[in-house]
């Protein structure tokens, strides 16, 4: 599969026959008539048909706030789960606000919840971000679970680490969206890097692939 590197696209304009050699259009059929299937299921439906017509109504119109307030409306999520960075706490208030006062229930749950040292993880002194002291991990499971025995609808992540959201969604019952994906030097605007690797992120990029080094020079 090589759909990065695809030219045409024909998935888009319904023309299979139009497929490259490598298209996993020509021959994957049982696999796409499998996962056709599971949209037979009731909440898997209900989820697709909301984001579907959120995107129809809002199209380029519509902040993601507001999408994910239509798509959750759509979908019959009443109660929001937040997982959020602390280094974001202004942003996920304001965005508990907005959810409360358009009639959701939200549930907001911060990373450093539980207050464990970074060293009760494994993590040594010196790979520490500030050494010589106590240093709060991060505690993705603990969100998810947490989120979980509040029986939230969906969870709405906002700027938690690489690496961390992805254990939120591992430990997450509910569906999880992503609000704000942190990106500290392009001020949470990761698309940023890949619309400048031409010019001015390009050498810093291309350090990081193989063979590459540790990124600097």
């Amino acid at each position: 599969m090589n759909c990065g590197k695809c030219k045409v696209f024909v998935c888009r304009e319904g023309q299979p026959e139009k497929a490259p050699e490598d298209c996993p259009m020509r021959r994957e059929e049982e696999l796409y008539n499998a996962a056709f299937d599971k949209y037979s299921n009731p909440t898997v439906r209900r989820i697709a048909l909301s984001a579907a017509r959120t995107e129809a109504a809002g199209y380029c119109e519509w902040t993601r706030v507001e999408e994910v307030m239509e798509f959750s409306r759509g979908a019959g999520f009443q109660r929001l789960g937040i997982a959020f960075c602390v280094g974001l706490r202004r942003e996920a208030a304001m965005c508990q606000a907005l959810f409360e006062a358009n009639g959701f229930e939200v549930r907001s749950v911060a990373c450093k919840t539980g207050r464990r040292d970074k060293s009760e993880w494994g993590l040594k002194d010196d790979e520490k971000i500030h050494k010589g002291g106590f240093e709060a991990a991060c505690n993705p499971v603990a969100q998810a679970l947490l989120l979980n025995k509040a029986g939230t609808d969906l969870n709405v992540l906002i700027g938690l680490c690489v690496g961390h959201d992805t254990l939120v969604m591992r430990f997450s019952e509910a569906p999880v969206t992503v609000l704000i994906a942190k990106d500290r030097v392009l001020a949470h605007n990761p698309a940023g890097a890949l619309y400048c690797h031409h010019s001015y992120f390009g050498k810093k990029l291309l350090s990081h692939g193989a063979g590459g080094g540790d990124g600097h020079e």
